[in-house]
């Protein structure tokens, strides 16, 4: 686009929609959007930006006709804005079509993909770059993630230099192009972290998943490179007929980039890492989790073979700030800790509670979960979700988020979750909403317990109506008032 326009959003609180609205506006673009629920951090960054964001949509949205409308990919034919713009005939794309249109052309493009760790992953590689750009300006880089990078206090950053790094999504594109968006992203070089099954709406089973993978794959030409993670049989197989060099990480005495000697001493993780098992650096990250130790080796895999000197990595990594939403604590009050994840698979909430028991051992965790993402919200998944949620010392699910959208015979049965963890001797219960949970716990929680929140949306604000209700019940038993600290 060579002049200014206005372009709309469709669904512009989604974290990549928000994200692109706001390197648009950093091109000149007059950036409008919409979307039926705004909730943070993305409705904190657009209002931020100074972007208006109208609720819900309407065909009065798009009175003012913009030049161009971009498509959400959760929206669907149906939706009243969609409608009007084939009616009215106004131009319209794709996310990702105008990404890679207006934003990667004539640029190193490095990807980061795979079901789980992408938006962690991308913004230690994003922050590694800065890092090494006190030194190199040419290093200085352009990013999308879909987070917000605490280091950043942003999601995207647009940069004239070379290097774009971004999240890689295996989700379809939009309503009228069902392939990953990903594919639109044509990487120099790529992370694949994990392949599983996930997307259960749109990807019929592993195989599916795999294939879209491999595609990925296949994109990448034959000077690129490619991290894999070497503990996915997976993984192993969309790598295998790569044409570009492929360089393996993990913890296996055979994988190239090797994590060894991994040590947890309170908030940091430390490890050694081996290169052709040669020694390279001696790495520390102030985040917990085993899974975290991996997403930092591979983005400083990455960033090595493209030339990013080891003191920068090293810098970059010890001083992580994490991303918005991921391990995050919301608050503490009374004691009580408050941690926010999005986690959205079994293995993502598997992952998490188990940083949380290396950072917080010997407290009590509670794991308190909204089945909302589109593969929680299906039974394919129930045996993994148990086992998931049992490392935890109480569980407490929500009623399924929007569940007359899931055919019956599909749809996850909170109680049958229950039932099973209860059997395993997990104290489990399921209750309606937020405000049916806050009431259950709050006056239940003491000093030293840790409850991880775990949902990709807003959840009926529980993450401002827990630490409230808690200081209430220690008014209440103690007959004093406590001022909670944190995102109240």
């Amino acid at each position: 686009m060579q002049s200014p326009k206005h372009i709309h959003l469709i669904g512009i609180c989604g974290t990549a929609m928000a994200s692109l609205a706001g390197m648009l506006q950093m091109q000149g673009h007059y950036i409008t959007g919409s979307d039926a629920a705004a909730y943070p951090p993305m409705s904190d960054l657009l209002r931020g930006l100074g972007i208006p964001v109208y609720e819900p949509y309407a065909e009065c949205n798009l009175e003012l006709r913009p030049d161009l409308v971009v498509v959400g990919n959760a929206i669907s034919r149906g939706n009243v804005e969609l409608e009007y713009v084939l009616d009215a005939r106004i131009p319209f794309c794709s996310m990702a079509s105008i990404l890679h249109d207006e934003f990667l052309r004539g640029r190193e493009s490095l990807v980061v993909a795979g079901t789980h760790g992408k938006t962690t992953t991308t913004s230690m590689l994003a922050w590694i770059y800065e890092v090494a750009s006190w030194r190199d300006t040419t290093l200085a880089p352009s990013f999308l993630i879909g987070g917000v990078a605490e280091n950043f206090a942003t999601s995207f950053m647009v940069r004239p230099t070379r290097p774009f790094l971004l999240e890689g999504d295996e989700y379809d594109t939009a309503f009228f192009d069902k392939g990953p968006k990903f594919l639109h992203y044509f990487p120099d070089a790529a992370i694949l972290t994990h392949v599983e099954f996930d997307h259960a709406d749109i990807y019929v089973d592993l195989s599916a998943v795999k294939t879209a993978f491999k595609r990925f794959v296949n994109l990448i030409p034959r000077r690129g490179r490619i991290v894999a993670f070497d503990g996915s049989e997976n993984v192993s197989e969309c790598v295998a007929r790569a044409f570009c060099a492929v360089e393996r990480y993990g913890f296996g005495e055979q994988s190239h980039w090797r994590v060894t000697h991994l040590r947890h001493d309170g908030p940091l993780t430390r490890w050694t890492l081996l290169r052709g098992g040669e020694p390279f650096a001696e790495l520390s990250l102030p985040m917990a989790g085993e899974h975290n130790a991996l997403n930092a080796t591979a983005a400083a895999a990455l960033a090595a073979g493209q030339g990013i000197p080891i003191e920068a990595i090293a810098e970059a990594l010890a001083t992580f700030k994490s991303v918005k939403r991921r391990l995050e604590v919301r608050a503490v009050v009374g004691g009580v800790t408050i941690i926010d994840d999005f986690a959205h698979h079994p293995t993502a909430i598997r992952e998490t509670l188990r940083a949380l028991r290396e950072r917080y051992p010997g407290q009590r965790l509670l794991a308190v979960l909204e089945p909302r993402s589109n593969t929680l919200r299906r039974n394919v998944f129930e045996t993994a979700l148990v086992d998931s949620l049992a490392l935890a010392d109480r569980v407490v699910l929500a009623s399924v988020f929007k569940s007359e959208s899931i055919p019956a015979n599909e749809r996850l049965v909170p109680e049958h979750v229950i039932t099973a963890l209860n059997e395993r001797g997990v104290p489990a219960s399921v209750h309606t909403d937020a405000d049916a949970i806050v009431v259950a716990i709050a006056p239940e929680l003491r000093d030293g317990d840790v409850v991880a929140i775990l949902s990709n949306g807003g959840f009926g604000g529980i993450y401002q109506k827990l630490p409230r209700a808690i200081s209430d019940s220690i008014v209440l038993r103690a007959g004093r008032t406590l001022q909670p600290r944190g995102d109240m």
